[in-house]
Formats: structure tokens, sequence, C-alpha cells
């Protein structure tokens, strides 16, 4: 057909080039450091030094056993959840589905480190606000809640991002679901619940497995809740173990890497196995007959929107008003001062020059990312599902990887590729690096939501473009575009976000004159002073929920479905 024959000329090639030199060169220049000393008295050959101590290193076995019992427990309980929540709003007649879609959108881009403040203002052991008032209406005692322990941090990840992120990759696939599939279960004489699991479940499995396998990457890599949360009763994962060999003094850099090869290696089945599903098996939904429906939940609706608009209250309302109170506190926690409350921490970090810079470096670094994402991520999308193009399996794969790997791990191949590169060498120390850092951290998320969303669009209407002489182009632009625009739409917002809160994919490559928010309220945050770290985490929070609003007042113009 004539549109399959584009990618075999410059556009193919360029995009399988960018993929070769952003994410294949960087973990080969991990690789190969994994195998060089880090030892500096020890000249630069080729050794197992780095292998012996990342498996000889005290703790690891406990650590992965805390990273696989941690990560399964908050999937096994997340996903179902979030599937189940997503089905809700977008097939069900059940009341205030935008109010609860607002308030998934708000926990999603709440900044992790600020809000699990708030949760340490409320359910610290010694002065959570939760465990006073249980103190003074049952007496004293010991403490019913405890952030620093397994369950607090099993609490703290699914009051975060867990579900939220779960549902937000979920919902447009529901959205594009046809109901006359439903509709014909219905008439068949199968109830709702049993059209759910039998029907939309498995027709969905392409964005469900995606998000799974994504949210379980994500999960495996976090180390910011798990270092704050777990230090205190000596709670370690495999992050936070990757974290101490890269901070301890000398950095054991190999070491590290060798840890995080370990997980791409875990990961590298999982991601062959998503492909061979996406191109073995047919999980087309939307097409030209395609006939939106909506299930009727009859009495229960009331008591289902007021259960899951309570938890979401929870999970956004609270935190949030934690993380606002602790920015006016004199000392953060400290309820028995003579004088609690103040204002001068929100005049101290508006005076500082540094704060507006870093305002600046974020907002332009998203934007930026945001656009050229909106490019780049479709496209790669489209050329591994859409076309024959030799290589587009390679493609898939490489978009595949940098999910695989520790954000601070990624963020070390990505600076040795900025210096082993004479061209790419002179964006050091610029907004453009950071750019580049975050569309490549975002890559993995962005391409296969898009593609797990365009396997559901039937080739026939590409088909009837290209029959009435529309060019590839065209049919792409004027055809696929508007059908995956709520995905593109979260695909955006979450790559701005990434660049708003990612500390560890821009740590290596962050420098005095290119530092956002996120690094400057992890300095904040070394230095011990809380309250100016909540005050810049309320601005991030301010500025990507600024951008949701945005981002949504032009989909409304432009006719795409957000609801």
């Amino acid at each position: 057909m004539r549109a399959l024959a584009w990618p075999r000329h410059a556009g193919g090639v360029f995009l399988l080039f960018t993929l070769v030199v952003l994410v294949a060169y960087p973990l080969v220049l991990l690789a190969y450091g994994s195998f060089v000393s880090d030892d500096p008295s020890q000249a630069r050959a080729l050794t197992l030094s780095s292998w012996r101590a990342a498996f000889d290193n005290p703790g690891m076995a406990s650590a992965l056993a805390n990273t696989l019992r941690r990560s399964l427990l908050t999937e096994i309980i997340a996903l179902p959840t979030a599937v189940l929540i997503a089905w809700l709003v977008a097939r069900t007649d059940m009341p205030g589905k935008k109010l609860l879609d607002t308030l998934f959108w708000v926990a999603f881009f709440l900044p992790a480190l600020p809000v699990l403040l708030g949760w340490i203002l409320l359910f610290d052991p010694d002065f959570g606000l939760a465990n006073q008032l249980v103190a003074k209406l049952f007496g004293p005692g010991e403490p019913l809640f405890n952030i620093y322990s397994f369950w607090g941090i099993v609490f703290a990840h699914m009051a975060s991002r867990s579900i939220a992120a779960k549902y937000i990759f979920l919902v447009p696939a529901f959205r594009n679901f046809d109901g006359a599939l439903e509709e014909a279960s219905i008439i068949a004489g199968y109830g709702t619940l049993h059209t759910l699991w039998r029907i939309v479940v498995p027709l969905l499995v392409p964005a469900i497995m995606v998000t799974a396998i994504i949210s379980l990457v994500h999960s495996l890599e976090s180390f910011e809740i798990e270092l704050i949360l777990g230090a205190p009763f000596d709670f370690y994962v495999f992050s936070t173990r990757i974290y101490r060999l890269i901070e301890q003094s000398p950095p054991l850099f190999g070491a590290a890497t060798v840890l995080a090869l370990a997980v791409l290696a875990c990961m590298l089945p999982l991601m062959i196995w998503q492909q061979r599903i996406l191109a073995s098996r047919n999980f087309t939904t939307l097409t030209s007959h395609f006939k939106p429906r909506v299930l009727r939940l009859g009495r229960v609706r009331v008591p289902v929107f007021a259960l899951l608009a309570t938890g979401c209250l929870v999970i956004t309302v609270v935190p949030t008003v934690c993380l606002v109170m602790g920015t006016f506190m004199n000392l953060f926690g400290k309820f028995d001062l003579a004088i609690v409350w103040t204002t001068e921490h929100w005049s101290h970090v508006f005076a500082d020059a540094e704060t507006l810079t870093a305002l600046r470096n974020t907002i332009v670094m998203g934007l930026a990312a945001a656009a050229l994402g909106l490019v780049w991520f479709p496209s790669i999308a489209y050329v591994a599902d859409r076309t024959r193009m030799p290589g587009r399996m390679l493609l898939g794969l490489l978009a595949w990887l940098p999910a695989t790997l520790p954000g601070i791990i990624l963020g070390l191949g990505m600076l040795w590729t900025f210096l082993s590169t004479p061209l790419l060498g002179k964006l050091y120390g610029s907004v453009g690096v950071l750019i580049i850092a975050v569309l490549v951290a975002a890559l993995s998320t962005g391409v296969q939501l898009i593609r797990s969303n365009m396997v559901q669009v039937g080739r026939e209407l590409e088909e009837a473009s290209w029959i009435i002489g529309a060019s590839w182009m065209t049919t792409f632009r004027r055809i696929l575009l508007p059908l995956l625009g709520p995905v593109l739409l979260t695909v955006a917002l979450l790559t701005f976000n990434t660049a708003a809160r990612n500390v560890a994919g821009v740590a290596m490559l962050a420098t005095a004159s290119n530092r956002p928010l996120a690094m400057l309220q992890v300095d904040y945050m070394v230095d011990g002073r809380y309250e100016p770290a909540a005050i810049v985490g309320v601005l991030i929070v301010g500025l990507t929920l600024g951008m949701v609003l945005v981002a949504r007042l032009l989909a409304r113009r432009l006719g795409i479905r957000t609801h």
C-alpha cells in the first residue's frame, strides 16, 4: 500500500537514528562502564570488579526481596482498582465524573516529595496530627499510625501516583471502546460485571499491559519515598541501593550500573512479550461503525460516586492542605512553639533570584519537551505499528528501553553521551540538554500509550482516506491524530509533568545555570530546609495544574474529548 512505503525513506531512518543516538548509545556506554574499575588508582582496563562489588554488596538480597514484595503488592492492589475506576468514569452513568477525573489528574500531578511531607505531618508517630487527634479522643498510648513502616510506604505509593497514573493511562482506551460489543454481551444475557471481565478487559489488553509494565518499572525504580520513609527502620529496596552506591565517596558508578543492567535484563522478557501480543492479536475497538454506550448503574450510582469522591479528596485535598500549611510553619512539624505560623519563608524564597531562574528553566523545558514529544512520540508509534518498515521491531524495542533503567542511571548514560559526542557536548549546561533528557525519560510512556490506543483504531479509516487520494501525512494528520486526541493530550501533559518533577533523570545534567524547580527543591531538602522545599513544591503543583487547565481549555476549543 502507498502509505507503507514512506518509512523506507528519510522519515523512518531518521527516527531510528535518533533512538540509536539517544537510547542505544547511552546503553552501550553504560555497559562498557560496568566493566571498568571505579578505583582511580587502577588503569582503565576491562575488569569484573564492578560486577563482584554489586552482587557482594551487603543487604542486596534483602533489598531485592523488599523491592519485589513492595512493588508486587502495590501493583496487585492498584491495577484492578484503576481498571474498575476507569471503566466507571468512561463507560457508566455515574454522576460527578468530571469532578472525579479532575481529582485524579490533581493526584497525579502532586509532586511526590512535598506531598510526602504532608503525609509525614499527618502520620508521623511522634508529632503527626492524626496520632495527636487519636490521643485526645482515646487517651495516650502507642501511636496508631506510623508512616515510617512497610505499610506506610505502600500507602504513600497508593495515595500518590500509583492508582492515579494507571487511571490516566487507561481511561482514553476505555472511552474508545465500541459500545456495540458491550450491547451484544448484555443482549446475550450476561451481566455488567461479566461483560467488563470477559469482553471489555480482554480487548483492552494492550492498554492494560502497557500500563502494568510501565507502572511496574516505575515502581522498581522509585526511591524518593523509600529513601525518606525507609531509612528510619533500615528498609532498603533495589533503587535505594543503587542510589547509595552512587552517593558514597568515591561513587561506585560501575557497581550501580551493573544493578541497573540487571533490572534491564529482568524487564526485557516483559517487553518482548508485550510486542508479540500486539503483533499477534486484533484489538481493534474503534472503527467507522463506532458506537459509544453508557451503562446504567441503577441505585448504586450515587453510593459509588460518594465512595470514589471521598477517596479522591483524601489523596488530594488532605496532603495539599498539609503541604501548604507546612510552608507557613515557623519550624516544620513543630506546633509547640511560641510562634507557630509565619510568612517569612515565602518572602525569602521569592527574594532569591535562583527561584525565578529555576521557574523560567522549568517552563521552557516543559513546554519544549511537550511540543517536541507530540511530534516524536506519535511518529515512532505510527512507524512501529502501521508500517512494514524493516527494523520497526527494533524501533519499538528501543522506545521501551528508557523505562527499564532507574532515572539516575539513565541520566548517567545521557551525561556520558553528551560528554563523548562533540556536537551534543556543546549543549551541556544549557536548558536544551535537559529538554533532551526529559524527552528520553518520557519516551517509553508516551510511545507505548499511543501505541496501545492506536491498535484500537481500525485500518479501514486510513484506507478510506488513501482511496480518495490523501497522502500518508494527510491521513496521519487528519484521521489518526484527531482520533488519538485524548491520549495525545495525556502524553503532552505527562511530558510536561516529567519536566516539572523529574529529579533522578536530570540530576546528572543539571548545573547552576539550567537548574529546574525540582532540583532546587531537592537542594532545599538536602540542606534540611523543608519549609522552602514545600514552597517550591507548591509552585510545581500550581505550574502543572495550570498547564492541565490550559490544555483542557484548548482541547475543548479543538473538539477533543477529555471526559
